[in-house]
């Protein structure tokens, strides 16, 4: 920092190293769960996933060329949603007490860049542009509806279709690590990208709202003794604790920052397998 100026706010580069660490945090507690890790590696983490939402949002704005972008995430997504059907509908791979990883959070990120295209598209206001729009804004729900149909027509296909599902056309129903309420955080994130006084307050407001009337409705609907209390004071329910990633947002400068924005790709997957790998070699019950 150069003498006599302020401090200039965090860039992406800095923002994703901090995020990094609490995600690796946040899995050793998810991987480790018979091991008495601290509850808040946990908590802390809830700051990850909207962090980078927010980042990949600005990231999808400016880069050169998306469909190389989309091509990268699409395949981190591909690999991780066949290991997941592997996983959870095959029953493969699984550790000896059956806990398996659920984390995928790249499964969302084809919708996403479908629907922040389709953003695009739409404020162009011209109308061919603007029906091809529509239509990538509304993929995930096509999506949705085209493999429950299939599915319905074929049902000898069902297993085949599933995988597609988890690994080539995501399917917000297959996805465990993020789903609707995360594609429509990302909707909200891209809609008001370059107004942050707007985008923030907007996405603080969503996810609330996401958070305690719609997961807090279905708790309450689902666990027997669920009281709105829990989400302070249970672990379970801290997901809320999301919203305080504003105040990191709100920090961001607009910078790049020195990059290695390629790293994210391939360490998050890596991470996650190895440090299930190793969960499997030291579970008391292997």
């Amino acid at each position: 920092m150069e003498q006599g100026k302020k401090w200039a706010g965090l860039d992406a580069t800095q923002l994703k190293a901090i995020m990094l660490v609490l995600m690796v945090l946040d899995h050793i507690y998810d991987m480790f769960g018979y091991a008495p890790i601290p509850g808040w590696f946990h908590i802390a983490a809830r700051l990850v996933a909207p962090i980078y939402l927010f980042l990949l949002a600005e990231s999808f704005h400016y880069t050169h060329s998306r469909p190389r972008f989309f091509a990268r995430v699409w395949l981190v997504a591909f690999v991780m949603g066949s290991v997941s059907f592997c996983m959870q509908v095959l029953g493969l791979w699984r550790r000896a007490d059956g806990f398996y990883p659920l984390n995928g959070i790249f499964m969302n990120f084809p919708l996403l860049f479908c629907m922040w295209q389709g953003i695009d598209w739409l404020r162009t206001r011209k109308p061919g542009w603007m029906l091809a729009g529509l239509a990538a804004l509304l993929a995930p729900w096509f999506v949705h509806e085209a493999l429950v149909f299939l599915a319905a027509l074929a049902p000898g296909l069902s297993l085949p279709l599933t995988w597609v599902g988890y690994a080539v056309v995501p399917d917000w129903r297959f996805i465990t690590d993020g789903g609707q309420t995360y594609l429509l955080e990302g909707l909200v994130l891209y809609l008001f990208r370059g107004r942050r006084k707007l985008q923030l307050p907007a996405y603080a407001v969503t996810a609330l709202a996401l958070e305690f009337f719609y997961y807090g409705s279905l708790w309450r609907s689902w666990t027997p003794g669920f009281t709105w209390a829990q989400m302070f004071t249970n672990i379970e329910y801290c997901q809320w604790m999301s919203v305080f990633s504003v105040v990191l947002m709100a920090l961001y400068n607009g910078r790049r920052g020195s990059g290695h924005g390629k790293i994210f790709y391939f360490f998050y997957p890596a991470h996650v397998y190895v440090l299930y790998a190793l969960s499997c070699l030291l579970c008391p019950a292997a």
